[in-house]
């Protein structure tokens, strides 16, 4: 691929990922907790909730993330090596989550007892399938919203939250923490995102592949408890 043309694959994906995460942000603006939340009429409980269905999922990030690592071939050496990295520095997140969870009253034994929502379920019946196809570059486009999400909103949250509710800082630590660990992976994401590694067949996967998470994404927290 020339300079050229590798640059205008790049600015093409990084602007269609874009209109991927407004129409992620619209959505995310008419989930119920999260309205309640803008609102300040946001309860303990919700919050209890919140964490309660996200740990569900948090727990396979690391897991998936590993499986499509070991799907990319030596040619895709820098993606396999990248995917490792980021599998090794989450692999331990869940456990955040639960500290904060229990924090705030929770029960850690009902927590792990728990099970996924209904949107958690496709989330990650989704990413371990994608993880499972040879050389799974899409999956830069589920890291993109995965990501940004933590690095641009989750640090909002959890200041609403502790704003609402009065917490303290060592009970939205699973929120506060990824805004500094994915603001780092997406710096990562977007050195890769703008290489010459990304052929606009890549860049087609990569767009459809956050259009499902984004959707997936946003499901998991309106199926809160179902």
């Amino acid at each position: 691929m020339t300079t050229d043309t590798a640059t205008d694959t790049a600015t093409s994906l990084g602007e269609r990922l874009a209109d991927v995460w407004i129409e992620l942000e619209d959505r995310l603006a008419e989930v119920p907790i999260l309205r309640r939340l803008d609102e300040g009429t946001v309860t303990l409980h919700d919050y209890q909730r919140l964490l309660f269905n996200l740990r569900q999922q948090v727990v396979d990030g690391s897991p998936w993330i590993s499986r499509a690592a070991s799907n990319f071939d030596i040619e895709h050496f820098e993606l396999r090596t990248a995917a490792i990295k980021h599998a090794q520095e989450e692999h331990r997140d869940y456990l955040m989550l639960e500290r904060d969870y229990v924090a705030v009253g929770g029960s850690l034994d009902e927590l792990r007892a728990g099970r996924k929502n209904l949107g958690s379920e496709a989330l990650s019946g989704y990413m371990f399938t994608y993880a499972d196809r040879p050389n799974p570059v899409g999956l830069l486009g589920a890291m993109y919203i995965i990501e940004g999400l933590g690095a641009q909103r989750a640090a909002g949250w959890a200041a609403r939250f502790q704003e609402v509710l009065g917490l303290a800082d060592s009970q939205v630590h699973f929120m506060r923490y990824h805004e500094v660990a994915d603001g780092n992976h997406t710096g990562d994401l977007e050195a890769i995102l703008t290489s010459d590694m990304i052929s606009d067949d890549d860049a087609d996967e990569i767009v459809r592949c956050a259009q499902v998470v984004a959707r997936l994404y946003a499901l998991q927290l309106e199926e809160l408890d179902r």
